[in-house]
């Protein structure tokens, strides 16, 4: 009996019931066992009326084999993730949460407001990823702030301390320039350097899809070509959102895929050249060459480029990063930090020695997997997020 044919007998109640079954995979060239059946339903349709058949939200989208004839709608991660921001608050949870013990812990122990509670004091902001030059200054200018505040007691001590540690956040934004800069004409170029590892590859996949929504013409330029994975990240990054990435063959001078890139985004009338590079060891003088030649050559074909030498930094990696910034500071004209990671430790401190020894402003911080989790850095809002409840007589 045809499939039309059922629907002529006109059956008083139609019902269709959907298995949602999990594949079996082959093994050792032996059939598979019967699939296992993870949902039931029996739908009751309605004669001329479409039935919707919802997913287990547990299996991925892509693992459902289209039906054939069916046209399907399918909404890009990019759409969807420009939009969804993770909160700031969520992103530093772990950070506030680790930062809020360790305080905690150091105000239990008050009973006076004498030298060892100095030094305890800067134990504690050490412990906290603030970096030790950056504690020493900060336990310095708190006990000539508690003396001229006449602060005595657990709750005034905490006062004077904790709004002298926002104040720290929020003063290195004062004079900082933590803005983007764009070409007033021709193609802008922003160089991403940092050793592997670090999100470099991932934070250019999110950067370019938010400018190209916000209607940006974007090419990427894959220069590092000695992981092929870099490479075929970024390709993939690209076929995601819609961007033309140019590549060169694996080990291929750097340079030339700079140089093609910057010719691509001329000819195309681009708005914004991303060039993601290679990130072996940070000290490593061919490394530095290799930037110092790709420089010179965007120079060459566009003089006043790069606008922007982004260093992205893992925030996970605590006082490392704070290393790897020394370094390339030292060895290239870095404008700004990218901290990626921020959601998933808990030393996002490291943004103060950052700012406050290097004098690097911080641009950008990752709070999650998400492109939209990708957000510009805003020293004040970082500073109430951070401290939280701790915060004393400041709206939150």
């Amino acid at each position: 009996m045809g499939l039309f044919d059922f629907f002529k007998k006109k059956p008083a109640a139609p019902k269709v019931v959907v298995e949602v079954l999990y594949p079996q995979t082959w093994e050792n060239g032996e059939a598979p066992v019967e699939p296992t059946v993870l949902a039931t339903e029996v739908l009751q349709p309605t004669p001329g009326e479409a039935v919707e058949i919802q997913v287990p939200s547990h299996i991925a989208a892509e693992d459902v084999a289209p039906v054939a004839g069916v046209v399907e709608t399918v909404e890009t991660e990019t759409e969807t993730a420009v939009t969804s921001e993770t909160n700031l608050d969520e992103g530093l949870t772990k950070t506030r949460k680790t930062w809020s013990e360790r305080w905690n812990a150091f105000m239990a122990n008050f009973r006076s407001v004498d030298e060892d509670f100095f030094e305890e004091l800067e134990e504690t902001l050490i412990g906290a990823d603030v970096g030790a030059q950056t504690a020493l200054q900060l336990t310095d200018e708190l006990r000539n702030e508690v003396k001229l505040q006449n602060a005595k007691s657990k709750a005034d001590i905490s006062r004077v301390i904790i709004d002298k540690l926002v104040e720290h956040y929020r003063s290195q934004g004062v004079n900082e320039d933590a803005s983007m800069h764009f070409a007033p004409e021709g193609p802008t170029v922003i160089l991403f350097v940092g050793v592997n590892g670090v999100g470099k590859t991932t934070t250019i996949g999110k950067m370019s899809a938010r400018y190209k929504a916000e209607g940006k013409q974007v090419v990427l330029a894959a220069a590092d070509t000695f992981r092929a994975g870099a490479t075929q990240q970024l390709q993939a990054w690209g076929e995601r959102n819609g961007i033309p990435v140019v590549a060169g063959a694996a080990n291929a001078d750097p340079a030339s895929v700079v140089y093609d890139g910057v010719k691509t985004a001329i000819e195309t009338n681009a708005d914004i050249l991303f060039v993601d590079t290679a990130g072996r060891l940070q000290n490593n003088v061919n490394l530095m060459q290799e930037l110092a030649k790709m420089k010179r050559i965007i120079t060459r074909e566009l003089p006043n480029e790069p606008q922007e030498v982004l260093l992205a930094l893992d925030a996970t990696t605590g006082q490392n990063a704070l290393q790897q910034a020394r370094l390339f500071k030292d060895s290239t004209d870095v404008t700004g930090i990218v901290l990626t990671k921020l959601d998933g430790t808990a030393k996002g401190g490291i943004i103060l020695p950052i700012r406050n020894e290097l004098h690097l402003p911080v641009k950008w911080v990752g709070l999650g997997e998400q492109v939209g989790d990708l957000q510009p850095f805003d020293a004040d809002d970082f500073a109430k997020s951070l401290f939280g409840s701790l915060l004393i007589g400041d709206d939150k």
